[in-house]
């Protein structure tokens, strides 16, 4: 099952991909893709729902509305850095023994055309396109990666855009240099795990103004996705519908020689295969 969220931006509506630019509104059954929707069932839920309506012909055609990010704003966004060895390499540091662990701002999130703003004072706005984890169940301690992979609720596309000046050069943590307004574009939508099949196998890719930059695989991965759930888990408490930014491969802004950063006027392009594509167009910060 494809989850997207279709509207103006704090008036999404849920909805599930039936085909390609077609969809079922099922926001008068779940309400929002959030905390509750997962408690009360999540995607098998409605699996009935959306079998029943297109069966009926309440089918629209999504044209050209809006799309926003496929999950209402998250309890949480959590990040893991350096997740691989290329991407590790391309910033003058070693493959970590452990997940590198940071976070971003869950008010970052925004659809996956959505623009994105260069911040006030940034030199060196940089991309990374990324595979999404959302949760789908409370998790503590999980016992193993079996046990993690029970929780995820399914998977999507992230841009984890990132300032490198306001994250690296100005001392602290990292997250003040992830989490400016428009940070995290998400989806188009959300794929629950039966049908994303093998994420450690998803080539990931980004271009900006046509050019390539990005051409990775999450076969590339350090930590994979379960690892990387089971290993938060003994650390802190995951909630229903949290995001976890998974890492990038090689190809950022700040690993080429000269370094490259955005500046309003560019068009960024990205996709992880099978969990759709996305296109921002970068602006100056208002």
């Amino acid at each position: 099952m494809k989850l997207l969220r279709v509207g103006e931006f704090g008036a999404e509506r849920a909805a599930v991909l039936v085909e390609e630019g077609r969809y079922v509104d099922v926001s008068d059954v779940i309400g929002d893709v959030d905390a509750a929707f997962w408690a009360g069932g999540g995607p098998a839920a409605l699996a009935p729902v959306v079998a029943e309506r297109v069966a009926a012909g309440q089918v629209a055609d999504l044209g050209s509305q809006r799309v926003g990010a496929p999950i209402a704003r998250p309890h949480q966004i959590l990040c893991i850095g350096l997740n691989y060895a290329d991407h590790a390499a391309e910033s003058g540091a070693a493959a970590p023994d452990e997940p590198v662990l940071f976070t971003k701002s869950p008010n970052t999130l925004v659809g996956p055309n959505d623009t994105v703003h260069i911040p006030r004072g940034s030199e060196k706005t940089d991309w990374e396109v990324e595979l999404g984890i959302v949760i789908g169940a409370r998790a503590r301690y999980l016992q193993d990666e079996a046990a993690a992979e029970a929780v995820i609720g399914g998977y999507l596309t992230a841009h984890d855009v990132s300032e490198r000046a306001f994250q690296i050069e100005r001392g602290g943590q990292w997250s003040k240099g992830k989490s400016a307004e428009t940070f995290n574009p998400a989806g188009p939508y959300l794929v629950t795990p039966e049908e994303a099949g093998d994420v450690r196998n998803l080539r990931l890719w980004l271009t900006v103004n046509g050019e390539p930059k990005q051409d990775g695989s999450t076969k590339d991965m350090i930590f994979s996705p379960t690892f990387i759930v089971h290993y938060l888990s003994q650390f802190m408490v995951l909630e229903p519908g949290d995001l976890i930014n998974t890492g990038t491969p090689a190809g950022v802004g700040m690993g080429k020689s000269p370094q490259e950063w955005l500046a309003p006027g560019d068009v960024v392009e990205l996709g992880v295969e099978g969990l759709g594509s996305q296109r921002q167009d970068v602006i100056a910060a208002p």
